[in-house]
């Protein structure tokens, strides 16, 4: 919401091809680190050409279903000028399987070199990167990797209202790596700086970790 590595074995490539998603895929491995209820903790960079900046981020998520390729969650921003308390927002999340969604985005004003511009800056993309530039990674096995990409949009606020001075019309590339539960991801939005990064770490679920406050989603 900004204002306005260690390798692994690259994954095989699937024999068969076909438009749209592949029917054949198998989905991911489910990972303990994923899953409903886990929290997150770290920073996410807003620096513009003129200040270094970087907000306190929080994030945990409410919902997760891999065979759809979907999750969701809350995110809180802690220490944001502009705003008097911390600002929660509400994001929805595309898990890339090669089933579900590819790494091609097809929405939010993100072209295909958008995209590959913007999965390129993780290291563990590299070893996808030349069966991406064909078919988006449609003929990818995923299963077995040990990072998960995804996109989260932020769907609307919380606590706060849509005039508080922040956006949420972009949307993050993010990477999830199976093996600690680090987060990378790089935020897209034409009209907000490029390439904010957004550095999570696996919390303890308030017992060593941080609690939200109660708020209701709808």
């Amino acid at each position: 919401m900004p204002v306005r590595i260690v390798e692994s074995p690259a994954p095989s490539n699937s024999s068969s091809s076909s438009s749209g998603a592949n029917p054949g895929q198998t989905c991911l491995q489910p990972c303990s680190l994923l899953s409903v209820g886990q929290a997150f903790s770290g920073t996410q960079n807003v620096s513009s050409p003129h200040k270094e900046e970087a907000w306190r981020v929080n994030v945990r998520i409410q919902g997760c279903d891999l065979s759809h390729g979907y999750l969701c969650g809350t995110m809180e921003a802690l220490n944001v000028p502009m705003a008097d308390t911390p600002v929660v927002t509400f994001w929805e999340g595309e898990i890339v399987d090669t089933k579900n969604y590819t790494f091609f985005t097809n929405k939010w004003k993100a072209t295909s070199e958008v995209d590959i511009e913007h999965w390129s800056k993780f290291p563990s993309f590299s070893p996808l990167l030349t069966q991406v530039e064909v078919d988006g990674g449609k003929s990818l096995d995923l299963s077995n990797y040990q990072y998960i990409f995804m996109r989260w949009k932020e769907q609307y606020f919380v606590n706060v209202g849509a005039d508080c001075g922040l956006t949420i019309a972009g949307f993050y590339y993010v990477c999830f790596s199976c093996v600690d539960g680090s987060i990378n991801g790089y935020y897209y939005d034409p009209n907000s700086s490029p390439f904010q990064k957004l550095e999570l770490k696996t919390t303890n679920e308030g017992r060593t970790g941080f609690s939200f406050s109660s708020y209701e989603l709808q």
